[in-house]
């Protein structure tokens, strides 16, 4: 895999030299937390492909549909302890040879595929409208079409008491099932809900918010065929993935998305040529930064000051225009506010600006 640059040479540092296998076990995996002393389950070059295994916390909705042997292992071998403190199996972490502060990694995701074909949505405690639906807590679960790329829902259940432990378990052929959405299909859209680098910290910061790092961003546009770019804050990056989702809305409003495990293949590409302050997403024809905060309205503005740093700094326009051009030309939305830390996605499209080579070749920033 080779892609050229603004000046039409090619780039060896996007060929793919090696692929790696990372399965999801008790041994690879971080459950909850980010940590810069996680002893790294794989090391891989700049370029390296790697297959891993991202299974999700909510297996233990349906697990006769959602868990299989590997799976079980890891919910049985990882202690509730250790699951803090968030609630994301996170596979990795991966160490990137030659990363540094200050560097981008460039995530290339190239394919999702779920690990089985059902997948869950909860309405939980900390969704949006808890309180309104009267401290109620409801499982659905999704039957997943792959030669459709559809979801339908099979069946629904009141969740038992208040879902508080991660890898929680139920077991609903002794529920009460109740059928949902009867003739509703929805779109199929596997994406991370979860990914990013550790931060520079020395204790665990918990997957749940969202951050500089990556982290909890619920962005249901990192599926594939994104690129997504993260600031590098500890030597080796230390890139972990999970919270594998197979749909979301935006705002993720009930708490959870289509909760499902994936085998993901992606590439890593170390990049020390540019810089940029918060994770940023590159689609097939948008730029999308991101903007995090408790108070949704700073992330709006902390969305608004990034997309201004890419529109000043990496497209060359003025402040003056780049605050004209967000205004008439970029899309804001609630990326989810069920996370703590809110998020605030904006979208340009690519396109409008003049051919300079950002726009011939879409993996140059500058």
């Amino acid at each position: 895999m080779l892609m050229t640059s603004a000046t039409g040479e090619k780039r060896s540092d996007t060929e793919a030299r090696a692929l790696h296998l990372l399965k999801a076990t008790p041994e690879t995996i971080h459950w909850g937390y980010f940590h810069p002393e996680v002893k790294p389950a794989l090391r891989v070059n700049s370029g390296d492909l790697v297959m891993a295994e991202a299974i999700t916390h909510h297996a233990g909705d349906a697990p006769e549909l959602m868990m299989d042997p590997a799976i079980h292992r890891i919910y049985a071998e990882v202690p509730e302890a250790d699951r803090n403190p968030g609630v994301h199996i996170m596979t990795g972490p991966i160490y990137v040879e030659g990363a540094e502060p200050g560097d981008m990694l460039e995530v290339r995701y190239l394919r999702m595929v779920p690990r089985n074909n059902h997948g869950s949505n909860l309405a939980a405690n900390w969704g949006h409208l808890y309180e309104e639906f009267g401290k109620k807590e409801r499982v659905t679960i999704y039957a997943l079409n792959p030669n459709t790329n559809t979801a339908t829902a099979e069946y629904a259940y009141d969740f038992p008491g208040t879902y508080l432990t991660p890898g929680t378990i139920t077991h609903c052929p002794e529920c009460d099932r109740m059928p949902a959405l009867e003739g509703i299909t929805v779109p199929a859209r596997p994406h991370l809900g979860t990914a990013g680098v550790a931060p520079a910290v020395n204790e665990r910061v918990s997957t749940i918010p969202p951050g500089l790092h990556g982290g909890n961003i619920d962005n249901w546009r990192i599926g594939a065929g994104a690129t997504m770019y993260y600031p590098v804050q500890v030597k080796g990056g230390l890139f972990s993935i999970g919270d594998p989702h197979v749909s979301q809305g935006d705002g993720e409003i009930s708490g959870t998305a289509i909760e499902a495990s994936l085998d993901v293949l992606f590439q890593i590409v170390l990049r020390k040529d540019f810089s940029f302050p918060s994770p940023l997403l590159e689609t097939a024809d948008t730029w999308i930064v991101h903007g995090f905060h408790e108070d949704l309205n700073q992330a709006m503005k902390n969305a608004s000051l990034d997309m201004l740093t890419l529109l000043t700094e990496h497209q060359r326009l003025s402040r003056d225009d780049a605050y004209s051009l967000m205004s008439v030309a970029a899309d804001f939305g609630v990326t989810q506010v069920v996370d703590g830390t809110r998020g605030i996605h904006v979208r340009i499209d690519r396109g409008i600006f003049p051919s300079r080579g950002v726009v011939k070749d879409p993996r140059r920033l500058e």
